[in-house]
């Protein structure tokens, strides 16, 4: 918890650059591109993540802390009209609060405390994210508290029922609970129009999965598969540190007793909004007409003392047919259905050619039946044992007669 502690008060500290630079001396900035537009007149947008050399988020950043570079040359302020976008133009942030409430919980009177770290929670990450809230005991389904909203103050209300929730199972069934909240974080933001989307499940739980409907490994690897942030906040005794990090691949909190609840959430909480706050939708209107141009995004973190820290990241973009015009707060076309982070795996090449090689085989199984016919001309044969009838021969054998003229018609088609 200590190691987790010391996180989050770093994260604490994002809307106050100067201090957090001071915290971390010369560590020095990174910078992660996740998506690049660029459309007509000139417009040049960058959405990317800026962090630590530690891997701490940096939030709190304005439009003139970063300089852009295009061919190495530094692009003027005023003639970039350089900007930053609200990131929810372009990207998705939904976060998913799993809360336990078996019989456990439930019945050990620390459902008002839970209900006051929820809302610590929720207070952290609404501004930011979309929240929904669901609840899970030891049956099959999870009990949806509070639907996906962006309505600051819609989850206290929400918040309120866990007040009144009754299990209908005491059990415990939380890997199967974890397995259907990821699949329902995801089908919530295939929901979203914006082409980026990422997703948070936060998890509270007060001990092991005691209803066994879904064995430990499949949760764990549907924890690894899916690529949401995933958090878990124990309680109490049972749950051990192992198994807790087994679900909180991105964090981990444990509150030894019902006193610790808030503190636990409040860390998650502001770990979560720092991580959204670390990311940036930077637009600017390019001075270039014409050609493919490299462009230098660099970040500059700055002390009262005049002390910087910096970091870059770079990408390409063709200027052909840019012209004047262009309104840096026109929100940008990026070409992504599912976002990069959940982006569907390409469609393979392999699966046509099968069909082609079944239609040869089929073509050549039709020729065969066409050179059937031939077979046809045996029917001579029959024709012998009415010769030796002399009375009816003269009655059947004109009508032998037509097969010669159906030998021949073989004879046309080539």
């Amino acid at each position: 918890m200590g190691r987790y502690s010391r996180r989050v008060k770093t994260a604490s500290l994002i809307l106050a650059p100067a201090v957090l630079l001071s915290a971390l001396g010369c560590a020095g900035l990174q910078l992660r591109t996740i998506k690049m537009a660029q459309q007509k007149p000139s417009n040049v947008a960058v959405y990317f993540k800026v962090q630590t050399n530690s891997s701490e988020p940096v939030g709190g950043l304005t439009a003139d802390r970063f300089r852009i570079y295009e061919d190495g040359q530094l692009v003027s302020q005023y003639e970039s009209k350089q900007t930053i976008l609200n990131p929810e133009v372009a990207a998705a942030h939904f976060t998913l609060l799993l809360v336990d409430m078996s019989g456990s919980v439930t019945e050990s009177g620390a459902v008002d405390t839970l209900m006051q770290a929820a809302s610590t929670f929720t207070g952290h990450v609404e501004k930011q994210q979309k929240i929904g809230i669901y609840a899970f005991d030891g049956s099959a389904d999870l009990y949806p508290i509070v639907p996906f909203t962006d309505q600051p103050g819609s989850t206290k209300a929400g918040v309120a029922q866990l007040g009144s929730f009754k299990p209908k199972d005491p059990s415990t069934n939380l890997n199967g609970a974890v397995v259907k909240a990821l699949d329902q974080l995801d089908a919530a933001l295939g929901r979203a129009q914006q082409p980026m989307k990422f997703g948070t499940l936060v998890v509270f739980t007060d001990g092991t999965d005691r209803a066994n409907r879904v064995p430990a490994a499949e949760m764990e690897q549907h924890v690894r598969e899916k690529p949401f942030d995933v958090f878990a906040i124990g309680l109490g005794a049972e749950i051990k540190q192992p198994q807790l990090e087994a679900i909180g691949k991105s964090g981990t909190a444990m509150a030894v007793d019902r006193n610790a609840i808030v503190k636990a959430f409040d860390e998650v909480g502001a770990k979560v909004e720092g991580r959204t706050k670390s990311y940036y939708l930077l637009s600017y209107c390019s001075p270039s007409r014409a050609g493919k141009h490299a462009v230098r995004i660099e970040a500059v973190l700055k002390d009262a003392k005049g002390g910087e820290q910096t970091g870059s990241v770079e990408s390409d973009f063709d200027a052909t047919g840019f012209a004047p015009g262009c309104d840096p707060n026109a929100p940008p076309s990026f070409d992504v259905t599912r976002g990069d982070l959940l982006a569907p795996p390409p469609p393979k090449v392999p699966p046509p050619p099968p069909p082609e090689q079944a239609k040869p085989k089929e073509t050549k199984k039709e020729s065969k039946p066409a050179h059937k016919p031939p077979a046809p001309a045996p029917k001579p044969p029959p024709e012998t044992p009415a010769e030796p009838s002399p009375a009816p021969a003269p009655a059947v054998a004109p009508e032998p007669a037509p097969p010669p003229p159906a030998a021949s018609k073989p004879d046309f088609n080539p």
